[in-house]
């Protein structure tokens, strides 16, 4: 009888042990199969996105469907190791269902809804923050033009400014992160 729970107990500590290497902090340790999806998402988006710098194309996102999805890069082919530090960094904000998860796969309703913010008035202190931002962002604003993402991330920007409280830095951060021009990063020079 001792020796059948000693087994027990020892095969689920093996089994607990065997768990805790797996996942650690919600996250797969071996993440072969993440990491072979979200190089599966990246080459669809990289190939077949909708997005563009048009300033035509801020208008039409008023016209699609909540369903439809804002996908791709604007400016310069997508860059594989760029897009896994910003998918990876992003989930810091995992917490906050405003902020895209993605900066290339952007749900059309979303964005409708943070564009929807991009004229709302902002303290003179709420300013400061955001202008913080402008100043220090990789693309000296939510974009390296006034693109669809200035209005949609500009928006945002105000809205977690007003609704959590965002700093000049976590918005510079945020931004920074969700960089949608393609390429390995900065922009803000291109032709």
């Amino acid at each position: 009888m001792i020796l059948k729970a000693l087994i027990l107990v020892l095969s689920l500590s093996v089994l607990l042990l065997g768990y805790l290497t797996i996942f650690w902090n919600g996250e797969s340790l071996f993440s072969f199969d993440s990491e072979k999806s979200l190089r599966s998402k990246f080459e669809v988006l990289a190939s077949s996105g909708n997005s563009s710098c048009s300033t035509n194309f801020i208008d039409s996102i008023a016209t699609m469907s909540d369903n439809a999805r804002l996908q791709g890069s604007c400016c310069s082919p997508m860059n594989w190791h760029r897009y896994q530090e910003q998918v990876q960094g992003l989930k810091r904000y995992k917490n906050i269902k405003e902020i895209p998860n993605d900066p290339y796969d952007i749900s059309a309703k979303l964005a409708k809804e943070m564009q929807a913010h991009y004229d709302d008035q902002l303290t003179p202190e709420q300013q400061k923050e955001y202008d913080y931002a402008m100043q220090n962002s990789d693309e000296k604003g939510p974009c390296c033009c006034k693109c669809w993402r200035w209005y949609v991330y500009g928006g945002l920007a105000k809205y977690l400014i007003q609704n959590y409280n965002f700093t000049g830095e976590q918005i510079t951060e945020v931004w920074n992160l969700s960089d949608g021009c393609g390429g390995e990063g900065d922009h803000v020079n291109h032709s």
